[in-house]
């Protein structure tokens, strides 16, 4: 068990615990919406989970390491963060889908620019929600301001992973 699962368990059962001092019907909802929770995610990683390992077995490496390997340096990043932007749905594609690249060889400040871009432009999330929902001129003034963040967020990575020699996860 890894120290962030500990810390999650311990927040969980301590929440848990406020919810009872609130009374045992507080608690009751709080565990009914869980198992709702739990019903609603568990087919997501069931079918995200395989997924990304079946694609960490069909990304060729020369591709992964060529275009978003470490050598790829600025082109990489910029090609990574726009990736990210199009890579559609949650955390339970987007996240196997880095380790995946990983694994193919791709470069850690790339995937940092990866997920930075999934996280901050989100072109889905635009088409579907902010366009329809807060207009045009707002995603313009959003995307412009935004559009660089993920490229400085992978330069920044280029600049820090040397000083941590063992923060990529082992493929």
């Amino acid at each position: 068990m890894t120290p962030s699962l500990i810390l999650l368990f311990l927040v969980a059962f301590g929440a848990f615990g406020l919810a009872l001092r609130r009374g045992v019907p507080t608690a009751k909802r709080a565990l009914r919406e869980t198992g709702q929770s739990i019903g609603r995610v568990l087919p997501l990683l069931l079918v995200a989970m395989p997924m990304a390992a079946f694609l960490s077995e069909l990304i060729p490496a020369d591709i992964a390491s060529g275009w978003l390997g470490v050598e790829s340096g600025l082109t990489g990043i910029l090609i990574a963060s726009l990736a990210g932007g199009l890579i559609p749905g949650g955390p339970y594609v987007s996240f196997p889908l880095v380790l995946s690249f990983l694994k193919a060889g791709a470069g850690g400040p790339q995937m940092v620019a990866l997920i930075t871009g999934w996280a901050i432009l989100g072109f889905h999330r635009v088409i579907a929600w902010e366009w329809p929902v807060l207009g045009g001129r707002f995603v313009a003034v959003r995307m412009l301001s935004s559009i660089i963040l993920p490229v400085l967020a992978g330069l920044l990575a280029a600049a820090l992973l040397p000083l941590f020699p063992h923060a990529l996860p082992r493929p």
